[in-house]
C-alpha cells in the first residue's frame, strides 16, 4: 500500500484517504457517477471496519497507528479493492476518453472573464 509505507508507522487518516480513493474509483465505474463521502460509499460496499475508523477521525482519533496484524489486513483489503477498481474499469460504460474537453474548456473561459 504505497500511502502507507511511506509512514513509520501507519496511522488511520491515510488509510482513509486510500478507502476513500478506491471505493470512489470503483463507484465512478459502476454508476458514472462522483461520490466520494465515505459513509455514503460505504452503504453500498458495506466494509465492517469503516464506521470504526470514521468515528476515530470524528473523535479526533485519526493518528491512532494500526497494528501489524491491522496492516496485514488493510493490505489484504487493499489488494481485493484494487483488483475490484481494475475489474470495474474494465466492465464500465464510461467512455474511454473525456468527451466534454471543449465544452469544460468554453466553461472555465466563461466563469474567467466574468
Amino acid at each position: 500500500m504505497p500511502l502507507l509505507a511511506k509512514e513509520p508507522q501507519p496511522w488511520v487518516k491515510p488509510l482513509l484517504y486510500l478507502y476513500r480513493v478506491l471505493l470512489t474509483g470503483i463507484h465512478l465505474m459502476q454508476t458514472g457517477q462522483i461520490e466520494a463521502n465515505l459513509v455514503t460509499l460505504n452503504k453500498q460496499f458495506q466494509l465492517p471496519y469503516l464506521p470504526d475508523f470514521i468515528a476515530q477521525k470524528c473523535s479526533g482519533a485519526e493518528a491512532q497507528t494500526l497494528s501489524s496484524n491491522d496492516l496485514f489486513f488493510h493490505h489484504q483489503e487493499y489488494q481485493r479493492l484494487t483488483q475490484c477498481l481494475e475489474t470495474a474499469s474494465r466492465d464500465s460504460l464510461l467512455p474511454e476518453n473525456p468527451s466534454a474537453k471543449a465544452a469544460l474548456h468554453d466553461i472555465l473561459v466563461r466563469v474567467w472573464m466574468q
